[in-house]
């Protein structure tokens, strides 16, 4: 079954400068000249996105291009200039203050890059402290800050503050904090890009193993595409304020959109992307030497693929549906064009 959209923005707009939301009202999609004219800022333009229960849907795109003011503009930490915003069907933009307050409370959480900690208090007493805020009672918000504590790998640093702790275990306290209120939504922005390059490898698998526990629908930023692919569902990449594309890794790679996109992503081993789904051949007579799901990436099977003598059948929900052999592989990690298959 297809699943349900959680949270949709329509034609959302974020301008500033003088009298925004006039121009907006009279010019309903102004271009470059309009906003010049006006003396405006296009931070977002005309965003429309959906994002569905239990994905990791990944915002991306150089600096300036608008990926972070998107997002705050999705929880109205920003107050979007036009558009539509809706969170499971309810109408975002037409929130008061206190259901708002109530929403990012309960249903909301939140992790930015810095990591934003409060020095006085032990990881214990800052996991715990949204829930101290929503008057919790102590017993109870402990418990479950323990809970989260021990789900991010760090039991045993409960009295620990953070002066005391590295980067990435701040990270991860950060993290247990923004769940410790089981949310229905999570916002990531750029949460690993203050990490060393190993630390960060570490928090994203971190990441995925919480994701494969919690299975929380995450809108999550950044502007490193080798970590967007690694991680999202979908990408949305964003360029002077628009998204340009809205794919799967695999369809950025295969077909993207516009030059930028494909600038963005020709770097990338097309092993890490690829499925065998995208590279197989037709499924011939056999014999084989096995069978791997369709779904798989090639860099993940190629070992595998090239030690056999023989084809394996690309399987897809148990049934054949085509082949790859050790020929097609390597084309694909040496980034050679076979002929018939996919640009």
């Amino acid at each position: 079954m297809p699943r349900a959209p959680k949270l949709i923005c329509r034609d959302v707009w974020k301008l500033y400068g003088p009298d925004a939301a006039g121009l907006l009202a009279s010019t309903p999609a102004p271009d470059d000249a309009a906003l010049r004219e006006a003396g405006l800022i296009g931070a977002v333009r005309a965003a429309n996105v959906e994002i569905y229960e239990g994905e990791i849907f990944v915002i991306m795109g150089l600096s300036g291009s608008g990926k972070s003011t998107l997002v705050r503009c999705l929880s109205r930490l920003v107050e979007p200039t036009g558009g539509k915003i809706e969170f499971d069907g309810e109408d975002l933009l037409a929130m008061t203050g206190a259901q708002l307050t109530q929403l990012r409370r309960k249903k909301i959480g939140m992790v930015f890059q810095n990591f934003a900690l409060l020095p006085h208090l032990t990881v214990l007493q800052n996991v715990a402290f949204p829930l101290e805020v929503q008057g919790v009672a102590r017993t109870t918000r402990e418990a479950r800050a323990h809970e989260m504590i021990e789900t991010v790998g760090l039991k045993g640093r409960e009295q620990y503050f953070p002066r005391q702790l590295s980067g990435g275990q701040q990270q991860r306290v950060g993290i247990a904090r923004s769940l410790v209120g089981q949310p229905e939504i999570w916002f990531l922005d750029e949460p690993f890009s203050a990490l060393d390059p190993l630390i960060r490898r570490e928090m994203q698998d971190e990441f995925l193993r919480l994701q494969g526990l919690l299975h929380k629908t995450i809108v999550f930023i950044t502007h490193d595409f080798d970590e967007a692919i690694r991680l999202a569902d979908r990408i949305a990449v964003m360029k002077d304020g628009r998204i340009v594309q809205t794919a799967t890794p695999e369809e950025l790679v295969l077909n993207p959109a516009t030059d930028y996109v494909a600038e963005f992503t020709k770097h990338i081993p097309r092993g890490k992307v690829l499925s065998l789904g995208a590279v197989m051949a037709p499924l011939g007579p056999g014999p084989f030497a096995g069978d791997l799901g369709a779904a798989s990436r090639v860099a993940d099977v190629a070992d595998q693929v090239e030690a056999a003598q023989r084809p394996f059948r690309v399987m897809q929900k148990g049934v054949p549906v085509g082949q790859v052999d050790a020929a097609a592989v390597i084309d694909v990690l040496i980034g050679r064009q076979r002929a018939g298959a996919p640009a």
